[in-house]
């Protein structure tokens, strides 16, 4: 068992000195016994269930890697006082589907999220900094990038460090209960604006890793509406295209206090206005909106002059015209 009682408690900044090498635990910073000393990004058990060892998954660079060779350097102990157990935990609630996620922590459900889209962050960087050393060049990334994985790996301390958000929520979850078939996994991502989906057994959520809720708030009469439903994947997708497009138009870097007591880390949001006059999100821009749709609906072939033949109105599997739900058991597309 690992202990930090002996020392004062202090948050790793991995991106301080850019420590992005083999040699030292991506969580804590502390050297390791070997290189070998690795766990998978896509946990072992959710690889197995949907065979995805040897899929391919594309990095940002076009080079293409398996959801196996996905890897982040980890000390034995910490993966055994922390990711082990929250593994299990996320494994067990999964297993269960969808009554089994509703009943989870919402903060383990987002460290669990926040530690896989790490380790793609992690692999990603590696990659990068591979491509530019093998050309001469110096590794660089922007600033609001930096500040946004930083502040990631921040609240991803919450696992191992007695690290605490005050009074507010570091993310907007959205949970489903959806109609999908048995052997789908649906995943996606989008790194820069830390925004991630699943969708398999017989549900699908949607998580903005840092946006302090700001999209929850944005979608709330949506979701509100929509949220006891059961869904055809068509519409949880609609729903994600939607989240995965406000998070895009979302304009604001949420800043943060951290404030040590005694043994203990508090973590404090500062106002989303901040000093800036312009609203939070960016316009809604529905040709925009429309090809990100095209992309999130490819399993049923729909296509962008199709889904915003009607501008003002795109096309919906949630609402019709007149803005009343449509119901899942009225869409007559394969699932």
């Amino acid at each position: 068992m690992l202990i930090f009682a002996a020392m004062p408690v202090q948050i790793y900044s991995p991106f301080e000195k850019f420590n992005f090498s083999n040699t030292s635990c991506f969580l804590t910073g502390q050297p390791l016994q070997s290189t070998e000393e690795k766990i998978q990004v896509f946990p072992q058990w959710l690889m197995s269930l949907y065979k995805l060892e040897d899929q391919p998954f594309k990095l940002l660079d076009e080079s293409i890697a398996t959801y196996k060779d996905l890897k982040i350097p980890c000390s034995a102990q910490v993966n055994d006082a922390f990711l082990e157990p929250l593994e299990n935990e996320i494994a067990e609630a999964f297993a269960k589907g969808y009554k089994g996620v509703r009943a989870l922590n919402e903060l383990r459900l987002f460290q669990w999220a926040a530690k896989l889209m790490y380790g793609i962050v992690f692999n990603e960087i590696q990659s990068g900094i591979k491509m530019q050393h093998a050309q001469g060049e110096q590794f660089s990334m922007s600033q609001s990038i930096l500040l946004k994985f930083s502040q990631l790996h921040m609240m991803l301390q919450s696992i191992n460090l007695p690290l605490y958000f005050e009074e507010f929520k570091p993310f907007s979850l959205f949970l489903f209960k959806v109609n999908n078939r048995e052997e789908e996994f649906g995943y996606r991502d989008e790194i820069n604006t830390q925004t991630f989906a699943l969708r398999i057994k017989d549900f699908g959520l949607i998580l903005c890793l840092q946006d302090n809720q700001a999209n929850r708030g944005y979608h709330h009469e949506i979701y509100e509406k929509i949220k006891e439903d059961t869904l055809h994947p068509i519409q949880f997708e609609e729903f994600s295209g939607r989240v995965f497009y406000s998070n895009y138009l979302f304009n604001r870097l949420p800043e943060y206090n951290i404030l040590p007591v005694n043994d203990e880390i508090f973590i404090e949001d500062m106002p989303l206005r901040g000093v800036s006059s312009k609203p939070v999100f960016d316009h809604w821009v529905n040709k925009t909106y429309g090809q990100v749709l095209e992309n999130f609906w490819k399993n049923w072939g729909f296509l962008l002059l199709e889904i915003i033949k009607d501008p003002e109105h795109p096309m919906s599997f949630l609402f019709d015209a007149e803005g009343n739900k449509i119901s899942s058991q009225s869409i007559l597309l394969p699932i």
